[in-house]
């Protein structure tokens, strides 16, 4: 016992000693570390001679007596350890500000602390709070840095070898020369290393950072340490074809043409009709994969392929205990999907001029501008315009079809019909024509086998959908360029009419660089409501900028493009604040406000920032599961993992299949990282201030566990 109240006051002595001693500093986490590790040692050897003491032996005295002795040695070592770094850090106590939002309570937190706290702060939270132990079967909840500046938090989940591997692989995206050749610097190594040497490259370089494995059994250890830091999955498939522009080129130009040719009526749009020169479309396109039509086989494979990915995420999701899936997030897994890789690209630029030329008809009969629901017409209303027309046949069938509700007209075409397989699209997309009372075709003659085709791209899609409803896996429909687009949305918004009653499965994309993006997501909210389905959205920057620009340009119709970046960012929280005053609305009113679900799918920080204080000054909490937020695979980590600790829907883009099927997926990934170096400059400090962290921990060989609960 003597012993043991010897190595209490040397502890006291040291604390106070060590505490007014050492100046606090960015010098002084040396200290702190070595106070942290003096701590610990001390409380074991404490707890060694507290054992001893029950029965003092003659040989456990000897035993206690070694221990003081090391102990002192200790005391000795790290005393000069700490006058070092305090000598270091003389020049008084520097304090910083830090912003911290907790995803329990929803409230931002002012917290003051010198280097050596915030040291202290970031040393507990790697080490899972254990001084403030969780009760078992409690999900573990970390507060947010919402400056995104913690490293602990963000690479918790990583071993070092992960860290610089990370960061070497950054460093090779910074090089603008490396990353302009590296298709062709990944060809030549190929065939200078052989198969089974390049794979092991790769596997230890880009591909194990940007993807999670070769197959959906492979990936099952990054998926389930994911969910164990509170992140969940949206798998994608990632094999593409490395095809030569001449292949991509004339595949392009005889699948967006129609085997009756390719006709201009008048009225028609050019933007919706296939040009060569914009027909590879890859072309300045680097964060998107590109499906270019060979025949309907290959769709079919695509649409197994997908089904594949649904059966990865539905697996994955049943070894995680969870309560019922409500809401906008389930606590389930995604998979997205491209309409372009299910069909001709044909059908979908039809059917995108026919959206686009109703929308004229309708400008030109009633005035005003935008999608057909936001004229809010009665049939009434169209009767009135017809009038002059006696009673004609024609618009009496006309009217008959058309879709409308309480409210006024939503669609003047039977869109229901479309998705369920059994229209022909030659004789539905016809309008009468004011003057004469003839109907008039918004869209050519379609040849039986193309329309069997898009009843064939229907067929897939909705077997993919009620897949994914059946596994209770939602299905993300990625957006694609803005001929296409009209189609691909009006597609998808039926599809949610279809099988988003009683929960969002089916989620729309929307590129906020359009200018038309707020005017669109409005739109389409407002059918939700008034159909009453859920609506889902993920709302994204968008991958085809450069190519739009330069394709209007061309072509000669208007730029659909925002004119700066920064008017991008206003769209894009315009739109969100939108999204987020809708469902504030529905939640003052005691409705489901679930029947809007939002992904932040941005590698933007200030965009997820201010995603954050929206949600935070209407009152909504991450447990409302309305607003999810998500990045690529070994992208932008800082953002994803200090999101999915602190509670919020955290979810990574997971790529993944063989190495040299998904070599132009890893192209696009350095391409892209080189477009953002800003963001790789914080994400390379943070990796570096985390490895060397480690190293001065004695953590190299630190093996990331976590007990995080993804919501």
């Amino acid at each position: 016992m003597a012993l043991l109240r010897s190595l209490r006051t040397q502890r006291t002595t040291y604390l106070i000693n060590s505490r007014t001693s050492v100046s606090v500093s960015s010098s002084s986490s040396v200290a702190a570390a070595a106070k942290r590790h003096s701590l610990h040692t001390t409380a074991a050897l404490e707890a060694n001679v507290q054992a001893s003491s029950q029965s003092p032996s003659q040989e456990q005295h000897v035993q206690a007596a070694g221990i003081l002795r090391r102990r002192q040695q200790h005391h000795q070592l790290l005393s000069r350890l700490i006058y070092s770094a305090g000598a270091a850090g003389v020049g008084g106590s520097r304090q910083h500000t830090r912003y911290v939002h907790s995803g329990q309570n929803g409230r931002h937190q002012l917290a003051q602390s010198s280097d050596v706290e915030g040291e202290a702060f970031r040393e507990k939270r790697q080490l899972g709070k254990s001084a403030s132990p969780k009760p078992s079967g409690t999900p573990q909840r970390d507060p947010l840095d919402v400056g995104f500046n913690d490293p602990v938090a963000a690479f918790k989940s990583k071993t070092t070898w992960e860290l610089v591997r990370a960061y070497m692989v950054y460093m090779i995206c910074s090089s603008e020369k490396l990353v302009e050749h590296n298709m062709t610097l990944l060809k030549l190594a190929r065939n200078l290393l052989g198969q089974k040497l390049f794979v092991l490259l790769m596997k230890s370089s880009f591909y194990g950072h940007f993807v999670a494995g070769e197959n959906r059994h492979t990936i099952v250890p990054t998926l389930e340490r994911l969910r164990s830091f509170g992140v969940k999955p949206i798998l994608d498939y990632s094999v593409e074809e490395d095809i030569s522009q001449e292949e991509a080129e004339k595949r392009e130009v005889e699948s967006s043409v129609s085997s009756a040719g390719d006709n201009k009526e008048e009225g028609t749009m050019p933007q919706y009709h296939v040009d060569k020169s914009f027909a590879d479309r890859r072309y300045k396109v680097s964060s998107a994969r590109t499906y270019f039509y060979l025949n309907e086989a290959t769709c079919e494979r695509n649409m197994e392929t997908f089904i594949k990915c649904l059966e990865a995420v539905s697996d994955d999701d049943r070894k995680v205990p969870r309560a019922t899936a409500t809401g906008a997030t389930f606590g389930t897994g995604i998979t997205a999907i491209k309409l372009t890789a299910l069909g001709r690209p044909q059908l979908l630029l039809q059917l995108s001029e026919v959206i686009m030329r109703t929308r004229k008809y309708m400008e030109d009969m009633v005035g005003g501008q935008g999608n057909v629901l936001t004229h809010h017409k009665t049939i009434k209303d169209l009767e009135k315009y017809y009038a002059t027309l006696g009673d004609n046949k024609n618009v009496q069938d006309f009217l008959k079809n058309v879709t409308s509700d309480k409210e006024g007209i939503l669609h003047l075409f039977p869109w229901s019909g479309i998705v369920d397989e059994d229209s022909q699209l030659s004789d539905t997309f016809r309008v009468p024509d004011p003057q004469t009372g003839q109907m008039r075709r918004l869209i050519s003659q379609i040849p039986p086998k193309e329309e069997e085709m898009f009843r064939n791209m229907i067929r897939r899609l909705n077997t993919i959908v009620k897949t994914a409803a059946e596994l209770d896996v939602r299905i993300m429909i990625d957006a694609e360029q803005t001929y296409f687009q009209p189609a691909i949305s009006r597609i998808t918004l039926e599809m949610m009419r279809k099988y988003n009653k009683d929960k969002a499965i089916v989620f729309n994309t929307y590129q906020c660089y359009l200018r038309e993006t707020f005017r669109e997501v409005g739109t389409d909210l407002e059918q939700a409501k008034r159909q009453n389905f859920y609506f889902g959205a993920k709302l994204v920057r968008g991958a085809y900028m450069e190519q739009e620009r330069a394709r209007a340009q061309a072509l000669g119709y208007p730029d659909p493009v925002n004119p700066t970046y920064e008017a991008t960012t206003d769209m894009y929280h315009k739109t969100l604040s939108e999204c987020l005053r809708r469902i504030k609305l529905m939640k003052d009113c005691g409705d489901d406000a679930r029947k809007i679900g939002i992904m932040v799918a941005s590698h933007n920080e200030d965009t997820v920032r201010f995603a954050i204080e929206q949600m935070n000054q209407i009152g909504i909490s991450p447990e409302d599961k309305v607003i999810c937020f998500g990045q690529l695979l070994g992208m932008c980590d800082y953002i994803t993992f200090p999101l999915g600790q602190a509670g919020y829907s955290a979810y990574k883009y997971i790529p993944y299949g063989p190495v040299e099927e998904v070599l132009p997926y890893l192209s696009r990934r350095a391409q892209e990282n080189k477009g953002v170096l800003k963001k790789i400059k914080k994400e390379k400090r943070l990796l570096l201030t985390e490895i060397s962290r480690r190293l001065v921990r004695g953590q190299l060989f630190y093996k990331p566990k976590g007990n995080y609960v993804p919501i």
